[in-house]
This record gives structure tokens, sequence and C-alpha cells, in this order.
């Protein structure tokens, strides 16, 4: 029998690691509450195994030490709360909709400032001044990076990442345990429902903490990327009044797909037989909610509150397609935006590490069934069909 996980035990744990305890409020422990009773039903029914118990407290741990090391740095440096978080940008959209590909090029952009995967797990001490590229903590997760792609020479088909990538609010969002991203680490439907029905205010407090944290000693606009921000948008224009928003456009049949075969890849490292059939329901169900939930919004709001970019424009035109992004973002399009960009995809092109191949009907799904779900999305944006 698989020992079951315990809250109270990961927290332990988690302080003795770090040698702190406090968590800066308890906004967390809702979150990890059911995570933890979810979990533990799942595997009562036998829907997870050794593997994926041990690394999902392997993981609760890093985000609970994460959280204690971030909020005594804070305590250390009360200045760092005071500095504004001024005008960020969001990407945003449906799952596997381009919003990495538009990250990564927006990162490129010298002015612009991105969290990094190495300095997400990592933010403790910050990175000096000028060294987030270098510091000795990125250099040694590229050189793991390698070794992991050795191991596994098709992970990158399904996420393009680095150590000195930006990376999804999801990784710190998790420090407060609301984020889709723990969801995915098994079959958890309590959980998947306090994630959309949850308020994020206590999330974006702390993701606004954590950011000011990265940029003290390296400043910037700050280019932010998650799909699941679209499900909470009342909650992040609260807490960012000045925000700008990005919602990415791609093929509901392609994204759908994608997303079903990347989640179908995440509970293989979790569960013996990934259920297929929960995942189609899952990830058609959450798709349409990352569509719906942006639609009103704009509703009400009006529908030039959100910069629309359609991820079949940034493979066919990505510096067109980018120009007038800033356009639209007020931002200069600087010449070192313009080559740095270039450069990234001269050095990226689509399929680089191999080309991820799915299909609908591998989850039992059909193209009327995805298209008859989105009907209002596709009656709304004219979006480029794909195959």
């Amino acid at each position: 029998m698989i020992e079951p996980l315990n809250a109270d035990a990961l927290i332990d744990t988690a302080t003795k690691e770090v040698g702190l305890d406090d968590f800066g409020g308890d906004s967390y422990r809702e979150g990890l509450d059911i995570l933890v009773k979810d979990y533990n039903a799942g595997l009562a029914k036998g829907w997870m195994n050794q593997n994926g118990r041990d690394m999902t407290a392997r993981d609760s741990v890093h985000y609970l030490t994460r959280r204690l090391l971030v909020t005594d740095h804070l305590k250390q440096n009360p200045a760092l709360t005071e500095a504004k978080v001024e005008r960020p940008v969001f990407v945003m959209g449906i799952p596997r909709t381009g919003t990495t590909l538009l990250s990564n090029l927006l990162a490129c952009d010298p002015a612009r400032r991105s969290p990094l995967s190495w300095e997400i797990d990592e933010p403790v001490p910050p990175a000096a001044p000028g060294m987030t590229m270098t510091d000795p903590r990125a250099l040694a997760r590229l050189q793991q990076e390698e070794q992991i792609r050795k191991v596994m020479p098709g992970v990158s088909k399904y996420y393009r990442g680095s150590a000195i990538y930006p990376n999804e609010c999801v990784f710190f969002l998790a420090h407060d345990f609301k984020t889709l991203m723990i969801e995915s680490k098994g079959r958890l439907p309590e959980y998947r429902e306090f994630i959309f029905s949850c308020s994020m205010a206590s999330a974006y407090a702390y993701h606004r903490k954590f950011l000011q944290l990265l940029q003290g000693n390296n400043p910037g606009v700050w280019n932010l990327k998650m799909p699941s921000h679209t499900l909470h948008l009342g909650d992040l224009t609260s807490e960012y009044p000045d925000a700008r928003l990005i919602y990415t456009h791609r093929d509901p049949l392609a994204a759908v797909g994608s997303f079903c075969s990347l989640i179908r890849f995440a509970f293989s490292m979790t569960t013996d037989t990934p259920p297929l059939d929960w995942i189609a329901e899952n990830c058609l169900w959450q798709a349409t909610e990352h569509s719906g939930r942006a639609m009103d919004f704009r509703d009400q709001h009006g529908e030039d509150s959100v910069i629309d970019v359609h991820y079949a424009d940034l493979l066919d035109r990505p510096m067109e397609t980018m120009e007038r992004l800033y356009a639209s973002l007020g931002d200069e399009f600087t010449d070192a935006a313009r080559s740095g960009m270039q450069a990234w995809i001269d050095d990226n092109p689509q399929n680089k590490f191999g080309k991820h191949e799915y299909k609908l009907d591998e989850f039992g799904l059909s193209e009327t069934k995805v298209r008859d779900t989105f009907e209002r999305y596709l009656s709304r944006y004219d979006v480029a069909p794909e195959g």
C-alpha cells in the first residue's frame, strides 16, 4: 500500500529543511489541504503510483520551502516590497496556443524582464546585477538539461524550455497552492474544482512579492506568461490595474489535441495507465473555460481590453506580428528587440527537437465535437484552421 500524503508532515519537512517557519500568512493552506485530500482519495482508488506520490510530496515541499525563503528575504529587505511593478505584460490563452513561443520572443527584448526557469526554482538569493543568464545556478541547470535530453530525447517535443528561458507563473503561484500545474499531477477532480472556483487574490498578492524580490537587482518591464491567467482576470487586474493582457489564438482542434497529449505525458509519470477518457473530458472542458472566461471579461470591459495574437501569424510572419503587437502595447520596437527575436527564431526552428504528434481520436474526441464545443469562440474569432 502506498503511504498517503500528510499536509502537516509536508510543512514540517519544509520548515526543517530551511530552518524557517514564517510562511507570510496561511493562504497556501487551503489549496494544500484540498490537494492532499484529493490525492489520497486517488491513491485509494489506484489512480496514482508510488512515483507520482513521491513526486507530489517532493514538489509540495519545494513550493513550501521557496515560500519560506521568499518571505524571509523580503523581511530582511523590506524596501523591495515598496518598489512598483509597473505595466506588466501577461500572455495567456487556451493551453497550447503559442503562449510559450510568444513569451520567448518577448524575452529577447533587453528592455523587458522575464522570470527565468532557474530563478523561479532558486529565487533566494536573487541574481547579482546583470547575472540572470550567467549565475552559477543557471549554468548548473543548463548542464543538467543536457543530461536530461540524453536520457529523454523526446521531452522537448512537448514543451520548449530552458533554465535561461522565461517560464510560467504557475511555478511560483504554486507557492500559494493555487495553480492548474498542480492539477496535472494526477486525476484530481476536487482540486480542479477548487482552482476554477477559488479567489486568486492571495495568489496574485504573492505573485507581486515574488516579482519584487527578483527585480531588486535586475529590473525591467515584466513579461509574464501562463495560459490560465485567463481564468481569473478579475483577480489579476485587481492586483495589477495597469496590466497589459495578451491572448493567443489557435485552431482549437490542434490546441485540444496537443493539450490532451501533454497531459497524457504528465500522467505517465504519476500513474501506471493514464485515463484517456478523463484526460479528454478534462482537457476539453478546461480549454473551453479558458476561452469562455476571456470572452466574458471582454464583454464586460471591452474588446480592446485584451490584445489578440494569432499563432499562425507568429509562425508565418513573426517579426511583422511582433511589431504590430508592440504598437498595441504602446512600446517601442527597437532594433535590439528585433535583432534579439530574429536570432532566437533562427536558432529555434519549428520542430527543432522533433515534431509533437497527436490525434484527437486517440482520446475519443472527434473534430465535430470539438468544433461544436467551441462554437462561441470560433464564431467570434477568425482562427486559421490547421491540418
